[in-house]
């Protein structure tokens, strides 16, 4: 799967779990870019990208990803 395909699929998690067809993640994107993304919504938002591409995130992992660019990279080491 290639980075870009990694982002298609992405884009559609964020958009659905935020409710927000305009949403469009990158590299940079953090909680900070996105107006619902509080601590809540950040399980949720790990839970369904967890179920988009069949893996799973240890809780260092989601405690240490600063932008959507390392979730990218997490992804795209671990998906077949």
């Amino acid at each position: 799967m290639t980075r870009e395909e990694i982002y298609e699929e992405l884009n559609e998690v964020f958009r659905d779990v935020f409710d927000d067809e305009s949403i469009t993640v990158d590299d940079e994107t953090t909680a900070d870019d996105i107006d619902d993304w509080d601590s809540l919504e950040h399980i949720n938002l790990i839970a369904a990208v967890e179920q988009q591409f069949g893996i799973k995130f240890n809780m260092g992992q989601i405690v240490t990803m600063k932008n959507v660019g390392e979730m990218v990279n997490y992804i795209e080491a671990n998906v077949e």
